[in-house]
C-alpha cells in the first residue's frame, strides 16, 4: 500500500514537471512573436526619395479667333472639299503664276477683310465666302463691270436695289461696304436655302442667276444625269467662278506647301462705322476725323460726290482710333458740315442749269430753298450748297475718276462726242467704227448702260502720222456733194455718211449741218 501510494505520488510530480515544460515552452514561442521581438528584428528604415511624376502639358490650342492674321483666321475655317477638276487645277496655277495680283489683292482688302470675315462668323456661313470678292471685283470697292455691276460684291443694279441699297446721284449702296457686305450675305443665305444646303450650287447662281442654275439641275436631272454643280451645264463665266473661288482656297489653306506667302491683316478691328446724324462735306468730314479727303473715300466709296446723301444715308467707316474724334467734333459743331453759298438767278437759269453749274441736284436746291416747284425768277436769291474744297480736291468722287478713267490714252489720238437725242453706245460706236464694248470701257460704263442727254463721250482712235483731230461742223452749201467736201476736208466720203447716220439718205441740202473729224494738220479750218 505504501508503494502504491509511493509510486502515486511519484507519477503525480512527474506530472507537474511535464506541465511546467509545456508552459516553459509555451511562453517561449510567444516570446519570438511579441512586438518588441519584431522590432529587434526589423531592418533600419531609410528614408525613400520622391518618385518624379511626368506631367503631361496640353498643347494651346489656338482658337481662329485669337490668330495675329485675319488670312490664318479664315484658313483654319475653310471646310469646302477641293475637288480634282482641270477648271480649279488650271486657276489655282494661273494665281501661283501671278503673285503680284494676289499681293495687290491682299492690300486692296486690308482695310475691309476683318470686317467682313466677323460677318461671316457671325452668321455662321463658310468662311470660303471672306473671298468671293477677290473673284468678283479683286477687291476693288469702285470696281465696276460690263455687266453694270458695281462694288465688292459686284451688285447689279436691279439686284442692289432688290436687296435694299439705294442707288441715286449723291449715294450707291452696292460700293457701301458695309452695307454691300450684309446685302451679299443675305443674298447668298437665301440662294443656299434655295439648293438645299449645296453651297457650290449657291455660289454659281450668286453669278449667273438661280433660275439659270435651277434650270440646268433640272435638265440633268431629266436626262439622269448627276447634277453636282462640275456637271451642270452653265454658261463659260459661271463654270470658272467656283473653280476660282475654291482655287484660292486652296493655296489660302496652304500657303506654305505653295511658296505664297500674302501680306498679313492683322486680326483685328480697322474700321468702325458711325453716324453723325446729318449730311456733311467729305472734306469736312475728314477734318474732323484728322483724315485727308482721299483717304476717307477710300474707306467710304458709295459717295458719288462731294458730301453725303442729302436724306441719309450719313453714316462713315473709319479708322476705329479717329472714330470718337470724329464723333466729338461732329458734335461740337452741329449743323456746320455744309458749306452754302448765295446765288442769284440769272437770264436763262434754270434750277437744273444752276444745280449742274454747282454740281449737286434740282431736289436739293428746291429743299434748300423751301421750294415747291421748278419756277424759278430772274434776280431771286437761292442758298446753294457747294463743296468747300475745289472739286478736284475729292479725287475719289465720280466725275473725277471718270475723267482719270476717259484720260487713260486707248490710242493714237482721242475724240470727244455728245451726247443727243436718239444716241446710245451702239449707234455711237457703230458710227465711229469701234466696239460697243470699247467704247463702253473707255468711258467707265457698262454696254448696257443708257446715257443723258449732254453726256461727254470719249472714243479712241489709232493713227501713225501725228494726226491732231478736232470736231468740225460744216454748213451745206448749194452745190455742195458728199464727195466734194470729203475732199475738201481729206477724210473718206464713207466716214461722213457715217459719222452723220446718212446711209439711207446721202442726198445733202443747203443749211444742213454735218459734223467731220479733221486733222487739222492737213487742212486750215
Amino acid at each position: 500500500m505504501r508503494v502504491k501510494t509511493s509510486c502515486l505520488l511519484a507519477l503525480l510530480l512527474a506530472g507537474c514537471q511535464l506541465n511546467q515544460t509545456a508552459e516553459q515552452t509555451t511562453q517561449n514561442d510567444v516570446e519570438v512573436n511579441t512586438p518588441q521581438q519584431q522590432v529587434t528584428k526589423k531592418k533600419p528604415t531609410v528614408a525613400s526619395k520622391p518618385v518624379p511624376v511626368e506631367r503631361v502639358v496640353e498643347p494651346v490650342v489656338i482658337t481662329p479667333q485669337e490668330q495675329e492674321d485675319v488670312w490664318q483666321r479664315i484658313a483654319m475655317q475653310l471646310t469646302m472639299g477641293i475637288p480634282k477638276q482641270k477648271s480649279v487645277d488650271y486657276y489655282r496655277t494661273w494665281y501661283l503664276k501671278h503673285p503680284s495680283h494676289l499681293q495687290k489683292v491682299a492690300e486692296r482688302a486690308q482695310p475691309f477683310l476683318y470686317l467682313i470675315t466677323e460677318k461671316i462668323e457671325q452668321r455662321g456661313l463658310p468662311l470660303e465666302l471672306a473671298l468671293l470678292p477677290i473673284v468678283e471685283s479683286a477687291f476693288d470697292a469702285f470696281a465696276y463691270s460690263h455687266g453694270s455691276a458695281a462694288g465688292l460684291w459686284q451688285f447689279v443694279p436691279a439686284t442692289g436695289k432688290m436687296y435694299g441699297l439705294e442707288q441715286n446721284f449723291w449715294y450707291d449702296g452696292r460700293r457701301d461696304v458695309d452695307a454691300s457686305t450684309d446685302a451679299a450675305l443675305t443674298y447668298l443665305t437665301n440662294l443656299s436655302k434655295r439648293f438645299d444646303g449645296d453651297w457650290q450650287h449657291a455660289i454659281a447662281a450668286y453669278n449667273s442667276g438661280g433660275g439659270r442654275v435651277s434650270s440646268a439641275i433640272r435638265k440633268n436631272k431629266s436626262l439622269g444625269k448627276p447634277i453636282d454643280f462640275f456637271s451642270l451645264d452653265l454658261p463659260e463665266e459661271t463654270s470658272g467662278y467656283v473653280p476660282k473661288l475654291l482655287a484660292l482656297a486652296d493655296i489660302i489653306a496652304n500657303q506654305e506647301k505653295y511658296g505664297i506667302q500674302l501680306p498679313a491683316i492683322a486680326n483685328k478691328p480697322v474700321l468702325k462705322l458711325v453716324d453723325p446724324k446729318e449730311q456733311l462735306d467729305l472734306a469736312i468730314a475728314a477734318k474732323y476725323a484728322g483724315l485727308d479727303v482721299k483717304e476717307l473715300q477710300s474707306y467710304n466709296p458709295a459717295y458719288n460726290q462731294w458730301a453725303t446723301a442729302p436724306n441719309g444715308p450719313f453714316q462713315l467707316l473709319l479708322p476705329v482710333d479717329k472714330a470718337d474724334t470724329f464723333l466729338a467734333n461732329a458734335a461740337k459743331h452741329r449743323g456746320e458740315g455744309m458749306k452754302l453759298v448765295r446765288y442769284k438767278v440769272k437770264s436763262g437759269d434754270s434750277l437744273s442749269v444752276i444745280a449742274a453749274h454747282h454740281n449737286t441736284t434740282t431736289k436739293v436746291i428746291q429743299t434748300a430753298n423751301n421750294l415747291s416747284g421748278n419756277s424759278i425768277r430772274v434776280g431771286q436769291y437761292l442758298m446753294i450748297p457747294t463743296s468747300v474744297k475745289d472739286e478736284k480736291a475729292y479725287v475719289l468722287s465720280a466725275n473725277n475718276r471718270l475723267q482719270k478713267t476717259q484720260s487713260i490714252a486707248r490710242g493714237k489720238y482721242k475724240l470727244t462726242h455728245t451726247v443727243a437725242r436718239g444716241d446710245n453706245l451702239w449707234t455711237i460706236a457703230r458710227k465711229h467704227n469701234v466696239s460697243t464694248t470699247s467704247l463702253a470701257k473707255w468711258n467707265g460704263m457698262g454696254p448696257r448702260d443708257t446715257l443723258s442727254i449732254g453726256q461727254k463721250l470719249v472714243i479712241w482712235k489709232n493713227n501713225t502720222d501725228g494726226a491732231i483731230i478736232r470736231t468740225v461742223f460744216y454748213k451745206v452749201r448749194n452745190g455742195d456733194t458728199l464727195s466734194a467736201i470729203a475732199s475738201k476736208f481729206k477724210v473718206k466720203t464713207a466716214d461722213i455718211v457715217k459719222w452723220n447716220d446718212l446711209s439711207n439718205n446721202k442726198y445733202l441740202k443747203p443749211g444742213q449741218n454735218l459734223k467731220l473729224y479733221v486733222d487739222v494738220t492737213k487742212v486750215s479750218v
